[in-house]
């Protein structure tokens, strides 16, 4: 989503801090350049102006312009000031309210209301362990109600009945009255929408409202609409009173504009981000992380989080005893891949490590994508249980079969079986003798480093909640782990692959059976 804008304002403050010393004039050109590329990005023209004046002004002053390096302090009053565009703290859906809560959707035609319903009621259902009903109060698009009602088959998650020719307002009432009588602990109002916004649209929004005394009302935004987006939050808002944004379609590739300005316009927090289709890909949205990628720093901690909700603990605790043993075969490495899709393939895993965002293209031009490793684990699978156990006994009669079975061809296989023993070579170092091996060592550096002791001592992050991470985020830095500087992350493995989490070795705490790892709910 984000990807050309963290293109063109990493190259500009790069371009700030390899300078010694730093003008009014080279920050002027900077934020010229800060707020070309935030329009091209669709960002409103009002959100851009006032961005760039409040830049300007702490940016000029004499204490940065004299500090010892002016262009990281500018990059730092960046990054603070998109914080403040996006809202400093991430705010979740409140449910601070007598049962049941009532949480109204509104939105335009088109923008994903029902999707976001079902994925909100399944993530109340699955992470909250609240009981939901979700009503469909669209009467007017065909199908809509029986939508709603399949996303509930699907989630198992309860809809409400559907009752033929009843208006909008009176489902709505009658859902608050079922949910009482249901024990329900939240209802989920799916209302109508329009291509766009119109009178009767607002007047039936007002009705539902004042009918079923919503405690939340959340705006349901494509993330690709651009410079309407703040017509469409501002009219919603005014007229109806939203409690928060939703924006669907945050993995396509618009520019994120309407991210950037919804926020500003209306000073509502935005509460979720859809980040796919499955029923399961709904994020929080956490305005600091999102500025960190943006300006290129990475994401340690969704990264930890989404490891956490992904990685099995007891698959990741045997790989961790194999690996002590330095022990690690074909069928490890199939796992390893497999955890790699899991967290976001390649190119996501690369978006959230610090300074690692640019190798994304590098790599996809060397032939590193999610496609390579589809090939590998279908290559793996092409393999007789013998032959993954013991891939020394591959000789070209049995390439000859595997490349047929899997639709690749010898030198493929070749490339494979050559990464594969480069890692298991390094995992003989890290598992090796002497003083508890390779990765004991590290992992006491990092933790002596960062103050938590020596040895394994590295704390449990299953234990943790956001806060406490980006806490211990932070604290890594002010250690001097730098973004990019972080252990393992350079090309410690062979072949370009270093210390990335799921590919043979926990170089980040917590990330492939060190430390805790929590394990993903069964």
């Amino acid at each position: 989503m984000f990807e050309n804008l963290q293109d063109r304002l990493g190259s500009i403050l790069n371009g700030l801090t390899g300078r010694g010393a730093l003008s009014e004039a080279d920050v002027s050109a900077a934020l010229r350049e800060v707020r070309r590329a935030l329009l091209e990005a669709d960002v409103a023209l009002e959100v851009v102006r006032a961005f760039t004046d409040r830049v300007r002004e702490k940016a000029v002053g004499a204490e940065v312009l004299k500090s010892i390096k002016p262009g990281q302090m500018v990059v730092k009053i960046v990054h603070d000031e998109l914080v403040e565009m996006l809202g400093s703290e991430g705010v979740s859906i409140s449910l601070a309210a007598a049962a049941p809560v009532v949480i109204m959707m509104v939105g335009l035609q088109g923008s994903g209301k029902t999707t976001t319903t079902g994925k909100i009621a399944k993530r109340l259902t699955d992470r909250d362990r609240k009981k939901v009903l979700m009503a469909s109060l669209d009467t007017r698009r065909p199908a809509a109600q029986e939508q709603l009602r399949q996303l509930g088959v699907q989630t198992g998650v309860d809809t409400l009945p559907v009752i033929a020719g009843q208006s909008p307002t009176d489902i709505a009432a009658r859902a608050v009255q079922a949910a009482k009588l249901g024990g329900h602990d939240v209802v989920i109002l799916d209302t109508a929408g329009r291509t766009h916004i119109d009178e009767p649209l607002m007047q039936e929004m007002a009705e539902i409202k004042r009918k079923s005394n919503p405690h939340e009302i959340l705006l349901v935004a494509d993330s690709l609409t651009g410079q309407d987006a703040v017509n469409l939050a501002r009219n919603f808002d005014e007229r109806v009173g939203i409690t928060g944004l939703v924006l669907t379609r945050m993995d396509g590739d618009g520019r994120g504009g309407a991210a950037l300005s919804m926020r500003a316009v209306t000073g509502k927090p935005i509460k979720l981000i859809g980040v796919g289709e499955k029923m399961t890909e709904m994020e929080e949205f956490h305005p600091r992380r999102i500025a960190d990628r943006i300006l290129g720093m990475g994401d340690i901690v969704s990264l930890v989080e989404k490891a956490a909700e992904n990685i099995d603990a007891e698959k990741a605790a045997a790989m961790a005893a194999k690996m002590a043993k330095g022990k690690f075969d074909l069928n490890d490495l199939a796992d390893q891949l497999r955890q790699m899709k899991s967290l976001g393939g390649m190119g996501g895993i690369m978006g959230m490590m610090p300074g690692m965002a640019g190798m994304k293209d590098k790599l996809a031009a060397s032939g590193m994508n999610d496609k390579m490793f589809d090939r590998q684990i279908a290559i793996i699978g092409s393999m007789t249980k013998a032959e993954r156990a013991n891939p020394d006994m591959l000789k070209h009669s049995r390439k000859k079969r595997i490349a047929a079975g899997s639709g690749t061809d010898a030198a493929e296989i070749n490339k494979l079986l050559k990464m594969h023993r480069q890692m298991a070579d390094m995992m003989k170092m890290m598992g090796g003798k002497g003083k508890g091996g390779m990765m004991k060592q590290m992992m006491g550096g990092l933790a002596s480093k960062m103050g938590l002791g020596g040895g394994m001592g590295m704390p449990d992050l299953s234990k943790m909640d956001p806060k406490q991470l980006e806490a211990l985020q932070k604290q890594a830095e002010a250690a001097g782990l730098k973004p990019g500087g972080m252990p393992g992350l350079g090309g410690g493995l062979p072949g370009g692959m270093g210390g990335l989490p799921g590919l043979g070795g926990a170089k980040l705490p917590g990330l492939g059976g060190f430390s805790g790892l929590p394990g993903k709910k069964k």
